[in-house]
């Protein structure tokens, strides 16, 4: 009798996780308040795609089609604008079913280039030459759909090398005005920042296990890391 009864629940518990309900998201537009160089009109859309990409690829969430999100961001005017009002933030989630609202910003580009000579060059893979260093910094928000209130924040940054002795090639798929980027500085910050970015988004909304306290450290982290970089009175 008792392992019977340790089987319903083993099985019952089996299918609570199975049955865990994802959550839907819609991924607006990002927006910049940087002098990046590879920014042009249309790159918050690709980022914004990007984005959306990487977090159907984690498994844990619904991810609203784009086709769903054009008239009410145009109407909005929230791609442009990356603002959020509680009043279009629940219309927004009427008309497309998503229950969050994922922004994300640009907020810090820098990038760097040291070294000299030219280096050697064969298929995408570099010996010698300058060593280029790209520092990117992107603050996201979820927004829940019903109430507008922001649920979620996090700021991923971080810096990512290239030039000199790189041999690394990017395995992510860059388009449009984003094309010519994929194997700079500039290309791994953004796709590293972005896998960073939805593997928090599926800790925190969807895993919710131990890996809630790893990146409550590691936010910890970085901002005592970032803090110690001004000389406080």
């Amino acid at each position: 009798m008792k392992k019977l009864l340790l089987l319903i629940v083993t099985l019952t518990s089996s299918f609570g996780v199975m049955a865990k309900d994802r959550p839907v998201v819609a991924v607006l537009d990002f927006t910049n308040s940087t002098q990046a160089h590879w920014w042009r009109a249309d790159v918050g859309r690709e980022l914004g795609g990007m984005l959306a990409n990487e977090l159907v690829s984690t498994g844990a969430f619904k991810v609203v089609e784009r086709q769903k999100l054009d008239s009410v961001l145009g109407e909005q005017d929230l791609g442009a604008s990356g603002r959020v009002s509680k009043s279009s933030a629940a219309k927004m989630g009427k008309v497309t079913g998503a229950q969050y609202l994922i922004t994300g910003k640009v907020a810090a580009y820098e990038e760097n280039t040291k070294g000299t000579g030219g280096g050697i060059g064969f298929k995408g893979f570099r010996v010698g030459g300058k060593s280029q260093k790209a520092y990117l910094a992107i603050d996201l928000r979820v927004v829940n759909a019903t109430t507008g209130e922001v649920e979620y924040v996090r700021t991923i940054e971080g810096t990512a090398k290239g030039g000199g002795m790189n041999f690394g090639v990017s395995k992510g798929y860059f388009s449009g005005s984003l094309g010519g980027q994929k194997k700079t500085p500039a290309g791994k910050a953004i796709r590293a920042a972005l896998i960073e970015s939805t593997d928090y988004l599926a800790c925190v909304m969807y895993d919710q296990d131990s890996c809630v306290k790893e990146y409550r450290d590691k936010e910890r982290s970085r901002r005592n890391k970032t803090k110690s970089s001004l000389d406080l009175d």
